[in-house]
Parts: structure tokens; sequence; C-alpha cells
């Protein structure tokens, strides 16, 4: 009876994610049809009482349809879904307010205001931005990984120029005149500071190959079936947005001058953050026995710098 059960649990959150993605997309659409009817309307003479009460009420009520959406969104629907939909919906509801503004700095104007233009336009990008939402948590914790590895691919990609660049990382950001003499030494790396930057390079690049293999098993096995399974993607997407401010500090910390006990604690915080990601992937369904390999592989290469980091700091403690 088990398996009849959970199906048509999955049917029915299939069904619903597509009546409340129906529903999103029409307050929105109405949202930004509102507005734009008052932006409009106050381009020209101003309306008259009644008028305008009733360009307000319509503003109004479009607001309150969009916002509901997000309230009437179960949370067993996953609190990533959720974030996103709020997030959508506060970035409407912040783009009616400075719309609002605009038409209040500058009443009966011939013309509509550059700045009247600008936050109607900005509201339109906002209400459109709804289509592309996640449909489920799936999608939503996608997401969520996809734009945490874009961020650790820029910072790798930063890592790795300014170790191209020789002994001056800051080459390509300051002139010899920003210091009075490119002589000075804070700018350039130590023979023992370079011995650390491999290892910390590596450790960048673990967390890029944990983040890409994470966001693919979400993609290739992620299911929202289940509550069980929609809280282990949620508890995914919140590990995740740990990885990208470690790799940052991490980074950060490379720059000379260096303090390579600084260091050391930056560097065991991110593999802290990667083996506790790569540990809640191996208990969570997107992790069947064919995923395991490249779990326990990535975790021994997070280890592996590490200790490489930690045997060339050990005489700070």
């Amino acid at each position: 009876m088990a398996a009849p059960a959970e199906a048509s649990l999955g049917a029915l959150r299939g069904s619903l994610g597509s009546v409340l993605s129906g529903l999103r997309a029409g307050a929105f659409e109405a949202a930004s049809r509102e507005a734009t009817q008052l932006s409009l309307a106050f381009a020209r003479e101003p309306p008259d009482g009644e008028a305008g009460e009733r360009l307000a009420g319509g503003v109004q009520q479009a607001a309150l349809a969009a916002a509901s959406v997000y309230y009437q969104l179960p949370k067993g629907q996953g609190t990533t879904l959720r974030k996103a939909v709020r997030d959508a919906t506060l970035e409407m509801l912040e783009g009616l307010v400075q719309l609002t503004e605009a038409i209040l700095r500058a009443p009966g104007l011939p013309s509509v205001s550059r700045e009247q233009l600008v936050s109607t336009g900005g509201l339109w990008e906002a209400c459109h931005r709804v289509s592309a939402l996640p449909r489920d948590n799936q999608a939503a914790v996608a997401w969520v990984l996809s734009s945490c590895l874009g961020v650790v691919r820029d910072a790798l990609e930063e890592m790795e120029q300014a170790q191209t660049e020789g002994g001056d990382p800051y080459g390509d950001v300051l002139d010899d005149d920003d210091l009075g003499t490119r002589g000075n030494r804070d700018v350039y790396w130590s023979e023992a500071d370079r011995r650390l930057l491999g290892p910390c390079l590596g450790l960048v690049k673990s967390a890029k190959a944990c983040l890409k293999k994470v966001l693919g098993a979400v993609r290739a096995h992620g299911q929202v079936d289940t509550a069980e399974q929609v809280a282990q993607l949620d508890d995914l997407a919140d590990i995740a947005g740990d990885v990208s401010p470690s790799v940052d500090e991490l980074a950060l910390s490379t720059y000379p001058p260096v303090n390579q006990l600084t260091l050391r604690l930056n560097a065991a915080k991110l593999a802290s953050v990667l083996k506790k990601m790569l540990e809640i992937t191996r208990a969570s369904h997107v992790c069947p026995p064919s995923e395991e390999g490249w779990v326990q592989f990535l975790a021994g290469a997070v280890d592996h710098n590490l200790d490489r980091i930690k045997g060339l700091t050990q005489e700070l403690l």
C-alpha cells in the first residue's frame, strides 16, 4: 500500500505545483497590468478623485493577490521554493513602491518622467521574471546550487589569474603610484606563502567539483514525492549556501600580506562545509549506489588538500 500512496502523493504535488505556477503567473501579470495603467494615467493630467481611487484600488488588489500566492504556497512544497517565490514577491512589491514614489514626486507632468519610466520598466521585469521561477523544490534547489557554483567558479578564476601573474597579485589593480613604490613587500608573496597557494587552489577546485557533482545528482535523481525528499533537498540548498562565502574567505586570505594562521583556519572551515555537504548528499535520496564513488573521491580530495595546508602551517600552532 505504501507505493500507491506515495505515487498518489507525488501526483497531487505535481498537480498542486501546476496550479500554483498558474496562480503566481496570473497574479503577477495582473500586478504588472494595474501598475502600467497607473503609470499611464499619471503621465497625463492626474485623474480625479474617483478615478484615482479606482486605480489605486486596482493596484492594491493586484499587489495583495500577488503576495497571497506566497502565503498560499504550502510549507510542504519546500523552504527553498518558498524562498524563491517570497523573493520574487518582495521584488515586485518594492518595484511598486518605487513607481508610486516616482509618481508622487512628479505629479501632472506633461509626459512620463525618466524616473517613472525606469520604475515602470523595473516593475515589468520583476513581474515577468516570475515565469522563470522554479516549478518545484527540486528545480529551486538546482537553481541555488547552480548560483553557488557560478560564484565559486568566479573566485577560482580570480585565484588562478592572480597566481599566474607572477609575484605581484595586485599587478592588474594597483599602479606604482598607488603605494608610492611597488617595492613594498606586503604586496608580494613570500616563498612560504607560495607553498600554500597550491593546496589552497586545490581546495577551491574541490569546492567547485563538489557543487558541480551535487548539482548533477539533484538534477538526475532529485524527487519531491515525499516530505522526506523535499526536506533532504532543502538541506542541500542550505549547506550549499555556506560554500561560496567560505571560498571567498579562503581566497581573500591568500592575498599578501598572508596571515598563515588565518589562512589555515579559513581552509579548515571550507573543508568542514564541503565534508558536511558530501555527508548530507550521501545520506539523501539523490545519492544512489552509483553516485557513492565520486562522493568518496571528493571527500578524499578535500582531506588531501587540507592536510597539505596543515602540514605547511604546523609550526604556527
